[in-house]
């Protein structure tokens, strides 16, 4: 069975679905089985929540006040699992909970999830990756129409809901496209993070 929480640089991570709506060309599972200290992030089937809950009870917390979803999938394609398993690492463990994503959730549960994960997280990393729909299209790859612009709508609605809200880009785009990027995330309120591409 692959790793349901692993450990990179400081942070621990939950790696609770390999499903994922995008085919990035830059995705990290195109290259490698393992990040940190997993094993293999490959799971054979997805963990059941049980599953998700025992491996933190396993975990020693101990030095870490925040849980990150984040593994060789989109977390939010297990949302009943990540919902659940959030709030019980919250209050047994105390730990802040932050979902990184790719801001494509309402389009493939074909419905608004954001009050739903507001209740059970404190902070969203929503991966922008281009300004533009087309180049955001070529890079990511999604499997929906539209993508772009229900990214842009996720971020605006996240932010009425979230405390943390932020648009990450990384730093091998050329500075134009940076600029372009914190101008649309100015215009939506959000805060722009821009990675170091690892």
């Amino acid at each position: 069975m692959a790793d349901i929480l692993y450990t990179y640089k400081h942070q621990v991570y939950a790696n609770i679905t390999n499903k994922c709506d995008c085919r990035c060309t830059f995705c990290i599972r195109s290259h490698e089985d393992t990040v940190g200290d997993a094993e293999t992030l490959w799971h054979k089937t997805d963990p059941a929540l049980e599953e998700i809950t025992g491996a933190m009870d396993a975990f020693d917390f101990t030095g870490f006040d925040e849980l990150v979803y984040c593994g060789y999938g989109e977390p939010t394609c297990a949302l009943d699992n990540l919902i659940a398993s959030a709030k019980y690492a919250r209050q047994k463990y105390g730990v802040r909970i932050r979902v990184n994503t790719n801001g494509l959730a309402n389009l493939y549960h074909q419905k608004d999830i954001i009050p739903l994960l507001s209740e059970a997280v404190d902070a969203v990393s929503i991966s922008l990756n281009a300004p533009t729909a087309e180049a955001y299209d070529k890079v990511t790859r999604p499997q929906f129409d539209g993508a772009f612009d229900a990214l842009l709508q996720f971020a605006s609605r996240c932010e009425e809901y979230i405390p943390d809200v932020r648009l990450t880009i990384v730093d091998v785009l050329p500075p134009d496209e940076i600029d372009a990027c914190q101008k649309l995330a100015d215009s939506l309120g959000v805060t722009l993070r821009i990675r170091k591409y690892a």
